[in-house]
């Protein structure tokens, strides 16, 4: 079961790829050009890594508090995945995980399950 981790929040976008093997991920500059090639970075970041979209079971996007920006973009992607693929998706945000120290993007789709945040749910937290 292959998961895709996609934090576009804070200074760096980051992605995440959590297979049964291996863990791999990268960071790029989040920037106005880098949202509108969401759909390419992304593709390139899996393709890097032998893997394709329909390889991705779970995705898990941080929904805040962050850029109002890079909430959109990322949950728009998600969404439409959702929509076109079937790709279950569970939005989280670190807020989820206050008792938890020192949480790890890794340890998120453990987390998810423990603190059972709910599949396929969107609720976004945009910083004023």
């Amino acid at each position: 079961m292959n998961k895709l981790l996609i934090d576009l929040v804070s200074e760096k976008i980051f992605l995440m790829v959590i297979t049964k093997y291996d863990i791999y991920n990268i960071t790029k500059e989040n920037t106005k050009i880098n949202y509108e090639k969401l759909t390419i970075l992304i593709k390139d970041f899996l393709n890097s890594n032998n893997l394709k979209f329909e390889d991705i079971n779970t995705i898990y996007v941080n929904r805040g508090p962050g850029s109002f920006a890079g909430i959109r973009n990322s949950l728009s992607f998600v969404k439409a995945l959702y929509v076109t693929r079937k790709i279950d998706y569970y939005c989280y945000s670190f807020d989820d995980f206050k008792y938890k120290k020192d949480v790890k993007y890794e340890d998120i789709p453990h987390l998810c399950d423990k603190f059972k945040i709910k599949k396929n749910l969107i609720n976004p937290i945009y910083l004023s």
